[in-house]
């Protein structure tokens, strides 16, 4: 009779176990998700901003000043979509 009540309590630990790292795994997945889209969007932001600055340097002739000043536009609008985004996941 203690033998099967030693059963049970091991398995309801087994499955505590198991429920707690399902959990670990998808919290880790979740940030590693927000992660991915912080980097992308401030690498977008980046890309976006210089293609604008080439684009606007090729048509009016304007050498690089176009690009160097819309990359760091970019630059900029990156780094507060970041920081942003920080907050936000602090506060969660």
């Amino acid at each position: 009779m203690a033998n099967n009540h030693d059963d049970d309590a091991l398995a309801r630990r087994i499955a505590a176990a198991r429920r707690s790292e399902a959990s670990k795994r998808d919290g880790s997945k979740r940030e590693e998700s927000q992660g991915w889209s912080v980097a992308l969007e401030f690498v977008g932001a980046m890309l976006v901003g210089g293609f604008l600055g080439w684009f606007i340097d090729r048509q009016a002739g304007t050498g690089p000043w176009g690009l160097i000043i819309l990359l760091l536009l970019g630059f900029a609008t990156g780094l507060r979509s970041v920081l942003r985004q920080q907050k936000k996941f602090d506060g969660e």
